[in-house]
């Protein structure tokens, strides 16, 4: 995925200098080039690249319409034209922030070149005004440690938002298991409200179809399996067949994810994909996970949870939909992050990925991937919602030393448990969150200024 296209309109106005507003314009484009941020100006549009009247409102929208912006950014440069500010950003309805670079002092006879910081204020006014949501950057120099992470922050809250805006697509393989009453969703409220599009994709289609591929390619798979045999322990298959179905299952799941532009996948764990198969299809699961976001037991609101956490990160990492099951048993603070299909990449370097039975289902069948998760700070998000109304809990933590178990494992220090364990329960949550490597919740709770009927929630302080 591109990073998101910033369009660029610069803010002047007649009464300071001209040439000072120029200087600064240039330094802005120069500046996010450095951050390799993508971006359309104005400089073929208006009069010096700057919006400096009224009469600017209309050919400016015009234009970022035209190159399908996904965000706008309205530096102020030595002043502030506060009615066009209002109005384009009113004309386009994206992302928007608002910056100007810190003022300088006097000129020795008293007067100013520039007045940012009172043009900030009256175009912030007229935005309220205008009900136009905005991301500020506190008045500083353009090289101050502020702006460079106020930028970022808005570049990753508005990927975020566009998830929204633009749209998601989301495959259901299979229906929701019937006894997850958790994950029953609302689809025509996501639709409605959100613009997310639930494809569904029949069973036993898509068991059918791995079969052939399993079929077609025997040798490939064979060959693949035994690279596999020579890196990780693999226990509990009497032939090599049913995990070359596993493979199978994971090729099959990409290729429907391509073919039906799909953002992320919710799928159907268990039990028919898994009988068919004959083995538990979790390492299918395992490599999917490096490239979409898939939500295991049918839980659409966890892909809708890991998209965002993903586009935070600009699609640079992969997530995981894990749970909260049990507290540590020595820290208060602390709680056992598990679940299944991780990807490989957050294996912890000291640990190795075995593939075994499962150790809580009552089945014969094996297929199951273990390994503890890599240590760091994480971040933790969950969309959800009842009865129209929406919020989104994020959530920062770390990861600890604990126990050992099964499956895919962390142990993790948050800063106040009884207060995430209380948000959680209190809902509309569930204990399935979507989680990353990283700090990313002042992204999250950025992007939910600009997704209507969206609130967050911090589980943190």
């Amino acid at each position: 995925m591109n990073t998101p296209l910033l369009g660029l309109c610069p803010i002047g106005k007649f009464v300071f200098s001209n040439e000072d507003a120029i200087k600064h314009k240039k330094l802005i484009q120069k500046k996010l080039t450095d951050l390799n941020i993508r971006y359309i100006d104005i400089d073929d549009i208006t009069e010096d690249g700057l919006v400096k009247s009224q009469d600017d409102v209309s050919k400016v929208a015009r234009h970022f319409n035209s190159q399908n912006i996904d965000c706008l950014f309205l530096p102020h440069c030595n002043f502030g034209t506060e009615s066009a500010v209002g109005l384009i950003a009113q004309k386009l309805q994206v992302p928007t922030l608002l910056w100007g670079p810190r003022d300088e002092a006097p000129l020795p006879d008293g007067t100013r070149l520039r007045d940012t910081l009172c043009g900030l204020f009256a175009s912030s006014k007229v935005l309220n005004k205008l009900n136009v949501p905005f991301t500020y950057i506190e008045n500083c120099h353009i090289n101050d440690r502020q702006f460079n992470t106020g930028a970022d922050t808005f570049i990753r809250a508005a990927n975020v938002a566009n998830a929204f805006r633009k749209g998601m697509r989301i495959g259901q393989i299979g229906q929701r298991i019937d006894f997850f009453w958790t994950t029953i969703i609302n689809e025509s409220e996501l639709l409605q409200q959100f613009n997310v599009e639930i494809i569904p994709v029949d069973m036993v289609d898509f068991i059918k179809a791995a079969k052939a591929k399993a079929q077609s390619k025997q040798k490939v798979y064979r060959d693949e399996l035994s690279r596999l045999k020579k890196s990780y322990p693999i226990e509990g298959f009497k032939d090599d067949q049913p995990l070359m179905n596993v493979l199978a299952v994971r090729d099959q799941t990409l290729q429907v994810a391509k073919e039906l532009h799909l953002e992320g996948i919710a799928f159907q764990s268990f039990m028919s994909i898994i009988n068919e198969m004959g083995a538990y299809t979790t390492l299918a699961d395992t490599f999917v996970n490096e490239q979409y976001p898939i939500g295991l037991e049918s839980d659409i609101h966890g892909v809708i949870s890991d998209i965002l956490l993903r586009r935070a990160m600009l699609n640079t990492q992969p997530t995981f939909m894990a749970e909260f099951t049990i507290r540590h048993p020595d820290n208060d603070h602390s709680a056992l992050l598990w679940h299944a299909g991780a990807p490989l990449s957050m294996c912890h370097p000291d640990d190795t990925l075995r593939i075994g039975s499962h150790w809580i289902l009552p089945s014969s069948l094996s297929g199951m991937v273990h390994f503890r998760m890599k240590d760091g700070p994480m971040t933790f998000t969950r969309f959800d919602g009842e009865r129209g109304a929406y919020k989104l809990a994020i959530g920062q933590a770390k990861t600890i030393e604990g126990p050992k178990t099964l499956n895919n494992y962390a142990w993790i220090e948050v800063d106040d448990w009884p207060k995430w364990e209380r948000k959680l329960i209190e809902g509309p949550f569930i204990h399935h969150l979507s989680v990353a490597y990283g700090n990313y919740g002042e992204v999250l709770q950025e992007s939910c200024k600009y997704v209507s009927g969206l609130e967050y929630t911090r589980l943190d302080s």
